[in-house]
């Protein structure tokens, strides 16, 4: 079975060989680790890195353009990012539109130029689904991370975002007709490509609760996702989404959308609560903790943690997927135990 056909089987619960991992290592980690300490560990999990050879030389790191310590990065929108660590996402810091004032002669970007933060080639990108396609591998494409709510309130301030929503102010309206239609062609041109799956990522979630009400998103931002989702659903292309933090309470709306992968941190969300929400009905891509366990537990809580995940939300019919993000302050031998753990426990349904 390639790991296309078994990643489709793991979505559409058709009993997969294994469980889907996915381990990530954010730039800025090559700042504070030892290369060789990390190459040597992604040389020894083949599950995890099949294709990993180690470089020869001197390493040197590459960052997003939004990603480079005191660089200012001004996007398409016009939104000024900031950043005091190489590798880590920047945030913007300064809004194109915290006045209404010159709203007048704002415009979007081109998305048959650009994402919206960084620049696009859709012949690379076609090239790049076709290969895919004629080589058996799963291809995947997708709207930039905070597509929606969080380019809105880059554009205007969180604060002003969140009181125009509440006063219903009317150029409101009109900007968030703006992005959608700019995601709108963007989400378009992927369609035209047919990958197996289109992502929508955006985070809406904080350490407890939702960044907008429930009711803001659903008369304000639902409408748009369901829009931006249909072209995939019409195709047959499984739709995935993304959000960091506590969504609990837009969850039954985020899937309403069309959602078939749940892209969903564990434990500010609950492992319980996950296990009962989606399993055994909507396939789980799971976020493994990086802010308390995988942070400052012990090798052998990692080991457990993964486990109950895998025992609790997953099942041999399929629905789980495992995913990590490595950043800086992870002590080493808690990296060795996560990749242990994920390649473990990938065959614990096999």
């Amino acid at each position: 079975m390639t790991k296309r056909e078994n990643l489709l089987r793991t979505i559409r619960f058709e009993t997969p060989e294994y469980i889907p991992i996915k381990f990530g290592i954010n730039s800025a980690c090559w700042n504070h680790y030892e290369h060789n300490a990390l190459f040597d560990l992604m040389e020894s999990h083949p599950l995890l890195f099949p294709e990993f050879k180690q470089p020869a030389g001197e390493y040197q790191p590459k960052y997003l353009v939004n990603a480079l310590a005191d660089t200012p990065y001004t996007d398409p929108w016009q939104c000024v990012w900031e950043t005091a660590e190489d590798g880590i996402t920047g945030s913007v810091h300064q809004h194109p539109l915290e006045s209404w004032d010159n709203f007048s002669d704002y415009q979007a970007p081109d998305p048959l130029k650009t994402d919206g933060t960084y620049p696009i080639d859709w012949d690379v990108m076609a090239k790049q689904v076709a290969t895919a396609k004629a080589t058996g591998h799963f291809s995947q494409g997708g709207l930039p991370h905070g597509h929606t709510f969080l380019r809105l309130q880059d554009i205007r301030g969180y604060e002003n975002f969140i009181f125009d929503l509440c006063d219903e102010e009317p150029n409101v309206f009109k900007l968030i007709d703006m992005v959608e239609e700019f995601n709108y062609g963007y989400i378009s041109k992927w369609i035209e490509l047919e990958p197996d799956m289109v992502r929508y990522p955006e985070d809406l979630g904080m350490q407890v609760g939702p960044m907008l009400s429930p009711e803001q998103f659903n008369k304000y931002i639902k409408p748009s996702y369901q829009r931006l989702m249909k072209p995939a659903r019409d195709k047959n292309i499984i739709v995935h989404m993304h959000s960091d933090g506590d969504i609990r309470s837009l969850v039954d709306d985020l899937i309403d959308g069309g959602v078939e992968v749940i892209n969903l941190q564990d434990l500010v969300n609950g492992i319980d609560w996950i296990a009962d929400k989606f399993g055994g009905k909507v396939c789980v891509d799971l976020d493994i903790d990086r802010q308390d366990i995988t942070f400052a537990g012990t090798p052998t809580q990692i080991d457990a943690l993964i486990r109950e995940e895998v025992e609790k939300i997953g099942s041999k019919r399929g629905g789980l997927m495992l995913l990590y993000g490595l950043y800086p302050g992870v002590p080493l031998e808690n990296v060795v135990a996560l990749m242990d753990a994920m390649e473990r426990y990938s065959t614990f349904y096999s």
